[in-house]
């Protein structure tokens, strides 16, 4: 009687479960664009929404009043119990977020007598005034005159001629900060003023004279022997920089304005994301370039595609993720297979063909000048700055479906995406999002560099996605140094608990999720030492309710390891592919993880999440893909069914 009971018992969960796939699918299916591909919502911090609104007013544009309120009501609900605004939902104060907000809610028609404004200020003041802000923040501030360009670091736009064996070039620090930084030291150099009509100002929020600060206190991160070093360059060169001839001055912006205009990507935006979108309109501005000069109308237009609008709020994504979102989607889908999955994939995974670039050598190649192009960007458009995570997952896809559906049309794509990534690996063995050997660490200690993000230094989540993809194509330890190379990184990267850091997902338990995949790919054993502690730290932190969450403070500087946080369907959807790459399908801990999220798909088939479970910059800037609860989930619950219903019970992809 037992016996037919569990029986019975086993067909009922099979049923649940095949139900929640099919809805989970159809609701996938029914977001996809009409050209094939799927885009979701990238949604980012209160800071990005807020400059977009002081931009707008800092170039004197005719005011919108109804997106400006609808702005406003997205910064208000953001707002923190603190009284301040987070870097994440339920986040911690953070002060250059809360004084962008507060300065932009000011400006939209805010009374600073407003009990939400009342509460912002007590909080900025009682953790000692906006001095505390970044320096991203002091120059905006500068820009509006609340602060005197005696409060931000000198950047003097010379910079962009020094030569390559330099201590300091362009081509020693990430794409992004790149990017930011070449129309940012142009507006350094010119000191425009903010047009500013409705002359609002945010003196209230300091403790002294705004006018009065000086330069950041020392970041926790900096070391204080080159953040002193560095701090004696800048007070030198703000002495000597007003006495640099002006013929080399108007070199180095012409200069500037050179990498600008190659790299201007129509639409799209230098660098396909915000900062230096806004930064070269600004630029332009204030070389006296009016709203019709073709590249800062066309870059103007660029910013306003990143608007999400809906009817009560409205918010500025940071840059779009289109291919991202379609390659994931696409893998979800295929391995929940069936009529209607496997062509929708299909579709997508044909959208992306053209999105390769084959021509460009962008930025990369200095490092790598003999390196032919072949990779995929996050964005729509952004021939200068491939990544090397949406090609290797790119890659995957497509490897997958021609493999187990015998589709054509994609070897040449798979062929030149692999050979670009073999020729990104940097010398330690790691692979990085965007560049090559970008290891000048002492560069995080100058001024410039409050945030600690200036570099793009190999990472073990985009590591195991290279040795991912080079796997699924046949590649061992044995038979290719770059997976035995790659494989020895993750090794000594490893934490003393079991787990991996993960750069851009949030955190450990993203990071662990994509070395276990790329070391079952790759062929390290199941029983080996690694893997055992990895798989057995995942089971240990899972959530009494059978999900998974990790909070972004586990980013700290002071290391800690994971930092317990509520459930989230992608974290969850994270461990449970984690542990089944692992071989663990019937741990009872995936069992608990399956119903979890069985219990909180919601009536459209897919999920709800609040909280951010990716990251942009690690303490300094968090994203929320509304993708993620979409298409993890199904693809873990899909990959569950698959290999219950399979005798090897092992993975046989790269993700």
């Amino acid at each position: 009687m037992d016996s037919v009971n569990a029986t019975s018992r086993e067909a009922l969960e099979s049923k649940v479960l095949e139900s929640s796939i099919a809805s989970a699918t159809e609701g996938v299916i029914g977001l996809q664009q009409a050209d094939g591909h799927w885009v979701f919502e990238l949604e980012a911090d209160c800071t990005i929404p807020a400059e977009y609104v002081l931009l707008r007013h800092y170039l004197a544009e005719p005011v919108d009043t109804a997106l400006e309120a609808k702005i406003a009501n997205y910064l208000r609900r953001v707002q923190g119990a603190h009284g301040g605004w987070p870097l994440v939902h339920d986040g911690a104060f953070d002060m250059s977020a809360s004084v962008k907000a507060y300065f932009a809610l000011k400006m939209i028609g805010d009374s600073v007598d407003a009990p939400h404004m009342v509460r912002a200020r007590e909080a900025i003041h009682s953790r000692g005034g906006a001095i505390n802000s970044n320096v991203f923040t002091r120059f905006l501030l500068a820009t509006f005159g609340v602060v005197t360009w005696r409060a931000v670091p000198v950047l003097p736009i010379e910079i962009v001629l020094l030569p390559f064996w330099s201590p300091f070039h362009l081509n020693k620090i990430s794409y992004w900060a790149r990017t930011t930084m070449v129309p940012l030291m142009v507006i350094a150099a010119l000191k425009p003023l903010a047009r500013n009509p409705k002359g609002v100002g945010i003196d209230e929020l300091f403790l002294q004279d705004p006018r009065s600060i000086g330069m950041t206190a020392k970041a926790p991160h900096q070391s204080m022997a080159w953040f002193v070093l560095f701090r004696a360059l800048d007070a030198i060169l703000r002495v000597v920089e007003p006495m640099f001839p002006k013929r080399l001055r108007k070199r180095a912006i012409d200069a500037a304005l050179a990498f600008t205009e190659e790299r201007l990507n129509g639409e799209d935006g230098m660098g396909a994301i915000y900062p230096p979108m806004a930064n070269i309109v600004m630029m332009y501005d204030a070389l006296g370039k009016d709203e019709n000069f073709p590249p800062r109308a066309i870059t103007r237009r660029g910013i306003d595609k990143l608007l999400v609008i809906k009817d009560d709020e409205a918010y500025c994504q940071p840059c779009v993720s289109p291919v991202w979102d379609t390659t994931l989607t696409a893998h979800a889908l295929l391995e929940a297979g069936g009529d209607k999955a496997v062509p929708a994939a299909k579709q997508g995974l044909d959208w992306l063909i053209p999105k390769q670039e084959l021509e460009v050598k962008g930025d990369w190649a200095v490092k790598r000048p003999d390196v032919r192009p072949g990779g995929w960007a996050f964005q729509y458009n952004n021939a200068h700055y491939p990544d090397l995570d949406d090609t290797a997952v790119v890659v995957m896809s497509m490897d997958r479906m021609r493999r187990e559906h015998g589709a054509t049309g994609y070897d040449a794509a798979i062929d030149r995406g692999r050979e670009w990534i073999e020729g990104m690996q940097s010398d330690d063995g790691g692979w990085a999002a965007f560049d090559v050997n970008n290891l000048e660490y002492y560069l995080n200690n100058i001024p410039f560099s409050d945030h600690g993000a200036l570099l793009d230094p190999p990472t073990e989540d985009v590591t195991a996605r290279c040795i991912s993809m080079l796997a699924q194509l046949g590649e061992t330890e044995k038979s290719s140094k770059h997976v035995a190379d790659g494989v020895a990184y993750l090794r000594k990267t490893q934490h003393p608990e079991g787990s991996w850091y993960g750069r851009w997902g949030m955190n450990f338990i993203y990071g662990t999720w994509s070395v276990l995949c790329a070391l079952n790919m790759a062929g390290v054993r199941h029983d080996d030492p690694m893997i055992r502690k990895a798989a057995g730290w995942l089971a240990s932190i899972q959530n009494q309710d059978g999900g998974w969450g990790e909070d972004a403070v586990s980013y700290r500087l002071d290391y800690k390891g994971w930092e317990a946080a509520p459930s989230t369907a992608s974290q969850t959807a994270w461990a449970l592919l984690a542990l089944m790459a692992a071989g663990e399908v019937d741990h009872p801990a995936v069992a608990r993880g399956v119903e979890y999220l069985i219990a909180t798909q919601n009536k459209k088939g897919l999920w709800d999440e609040q909280r951010y479970t990716a990251t942009g910059f690690p303490r300094v800037f968090y994203l929320r893909y509304h993708g993620y609860p979409k298409f993890f989930p199904l693809w873990a619950l899909a990959r569950y069914r698959n290999l219950r219903n399979t005798n090897s019970r092992v993975v046989g992809v790269g993700m």
